[in-house]
């Protein structure tokens, strides 16, 4: 009974994430927990997360025009109150324990939260401990990180993210110019650094790109052009990950951001063009 109950519940969860965001207009949106959820992924399916970022605040070398975390005003968790390794893993620890006694099966636990996860100084260690306590509860379940790709340089970071099942890292195009506009990076960085970056994991990675059209401090901005294409699939096939997801925005940018989404039959000849390489693709409109 408890196993139809969950059932029920998460199909509920489905029709919920996918219907409410086209009625409400949402606002900037930042957790104030370690662990939330499990919420309905449209690419991972049941996610756990986790926030390793200081409760209310983003934390980010971008500050993509389209975060739903808001405009980025601090790069660097120096001197920041954030929970340590030992918190997270018994936070994670008690989450797991209470949804095995109901029969609640995560399909995957996500990083993600209030801007870069990797930021978090003992990232590489939380990575080991939640794979120890994922292995505790849920063995099948994958482990996920949303990353932007812009501290891939660092071994640590790399070594870390190669111990998870799914490592989903972002490139939203192959030219320096639109990577200002569009992700505006607080940091210095290269699309060729993220893009050598990238090949360094020898295909076991995901790309997720946003795709979009507009204007962010007066500057147009469009990531679908044919050149922006061409050389995108160009890093696209130089990477040679073993998956692209797709997708455009769902919720309310920034303010002050007037960005439009991309119509699902641009994404899919998009997506079309990288299936020809061989390579899986994902569209989410």
């Amino acid at each position: 009974m408890t196993y139809i109950i969950y059932r029920i519940l998460h199909e509920l969860i489905k029709l919920l994430y996918f219907y409410l965001p086209n009625q409400i207009s949402m606002a900037t949106f930042l957790f104030d927990k370690i662990i939330f959820g499990p919420v309905y992924s449209r690419r991972l399916g049941v996610s756990l997360g986790i926030n390793l970022l200081p409760p209310g605040r983003k934390i980010c070398t971008f500050s993509c025009i389209y975060c739903e975390c808001g405009v980025t005003r601090e790069t660097s968790v120096l001197n920041e109150k954030m929970a340590g390794r030992e918190s997270v893993k018994q936070s994670l620890y008690l989450r797991l324990e209470e949804m095995a006694a109901f029969d609640q099966h995560p399909d995957v636990i996500t990083f993600a939260g209030n801007g870069e996860p990797t930021l978090h100084p003992e990232f590489p260690g939380i990575i080991d401990d939640t794979i120890e306590v994922r292995d505790t509860f849920f063995p099948d379940a994958g482990i996920a990180v949303l990353s932007n790709s812009t501290t891939l340089g660092d071994e640590k970071i790399r070594n870390a993210l190669m111990k998870t099942d799914h490592k989903i890292l972002k490139l939203d195009s192959a030219f320096d110019t639109t990577i200002r506009a569009l992700n505006q990076p607080r940091i210095n960085i290269t699309a060729r650094q993220i893009i050598d970056n990238m090949k360094l994991f020898k295909g076991d990675l995901i790309i997720q790109t946003m795709f979009i059209r507009g204007l962010a401090g007066g500057i147009h901005i469009d990531n679908t052009t044919g050149n922006e294409i061409i050389a995108w699939l160009d890093a696209i096939k130089d990477i040679n990950p073993s998956e692209v997801q797709i997708y455009t925005v769902s919720r309310d940018a920034p303010e002050g951001n007037d960005i439009s989404k991309i119509p699902p039959d641009e994404l899919e000849i998009i997506a079309a063009r990288v299936n020809e390489l061989g390579i899986k693709t994902q569209v989410s409109n």
